[in-house]
């Protein structure tokens, strides 16, 4: 068995330190706040600091909100970097810009050390169930010895490239998600201002080309008015920064991700930033002056 360490115990990261830990491995945690309960039950060797972690585990791994957060527990006094020795790897996990990633991998490997980027997508859901879709950027040797533990937190798991390609994809996983919620969303809310049973329209689209894990999901949040994340609209308005800045970058047009974007704005001016990101259905009835769980005139 391996000494791993996990630094974030957040909505994601309980879960997937807990199957690492249910696999038998030896896991060193460390997180803002109280550690859960259930991951000191199951034995985890709490940290003080991430240089503790990284003093004790082969392997690290980091999942965090942002840029600044995992540049902190990377580099700030008593991070990850000040406890490193030759040989040992960081894989992060959270979702964050592809430029700062290639950054902090060079910082990384100056230490004799090996880099990951290896955001996830699949929610609360996918962590809890281990069926996580997670996107690498790692060298190819690197990423083998790394592969058996993605496999005991997620299902999908892809080597998109080098050092910064899974970021790239994670964002553009963003992309399409916000625009299908959107797309749901302005869907079911066409149809229950028509006086349609949105429920019923949900469940008919469910058999057909229109299906989605979006539809299936957060179709039945709107529905059923239940926002509580899930995944947090101020972090998705985190992901799409990155990719209306990196568009701006590279010059390209992307007219639908704004378009989202100014949705979560108007949730988050209305105290949404902690709803699931299916509240942007939200933003849509207000511009429409009318609830799915309405009655039409």
């Amino acid at each position: 068995m391996s000494k791993l360490g996990f630094i974030g115990l957040g909505i994601m990261g309980t879960p997937m330190a807990g199957h690492l830990l249910a696999a038998g491995h030896t896991l060193y945690v460390h997180t803002i706040g109280a550690v859960p309960e259930a991951i000191g039950a199951a034995g985890a060797t709490v940290c003080e600091s991430g240089k503790a972690v990284a003093e004790q585990a082969e392997i690290i791994f980091v999942i965090v909100p942002d840029t600044p957060d995992v540049a902190k527990v990377l580099f700030d006094e008593a991070g990850v970097a000040e406890g490193l020795a030759p040989g040992k790897i960081v894989v992060d996990m959270s979702s964050i810009s592809p430029v700062e990633t290639k950054e902090y991998a060079a910082r990384i490997e100056a230490l004799g050390c090996d880099y990951v980027d290896a955001p996830v997508s699949g929610g609360e859901v996918g962590a809890k169930g281990a069926t996580l879709s997670i996107m690498v950027g790692a060298k190819d040797a690197v990423f083998e010895t790394v592969k058996p533990y993605f496999e005991l937190m997620g299902k999908n798991i892809t080597l998109v490239g080098g050092i910064g390609a899974g970021q790239t994809a994670k964002v553009a996983n963003q992309m399409i998600v916000a625009m299908n919620i959107e797309a749901v969303g302005e869907a079911l809310l066409f149809a229950a201002r028509a006086g349609a049973d949105p429920a019923r329209v949900r469940e008919a689209l469910m058999g057909g080309f229109a299906s989605s894990k979006i539809l299936e999901l957060h179709g039945d949040r709107m529905v059923k008015r239940t926002f509580d994340p899930g995944f947090r609209i101020a972090l998705h308005q985190k992901d799409l920064n990155l990719a209306l800045s990196a568009g701006r970058k590279m010059g390209l047009s992307l007219p639908n991700t704004a378009t989202c974007q100014e949705l979560f704005n108007a949730c988050a001016a209305r105290g949404g930033s902690g709803w699931d990101h299916s509240g942007m259905v939200k933003a849509l009835e207000l511009l429409a002056d009318f609830e799915i769980g309405e009655s039409a005139d």
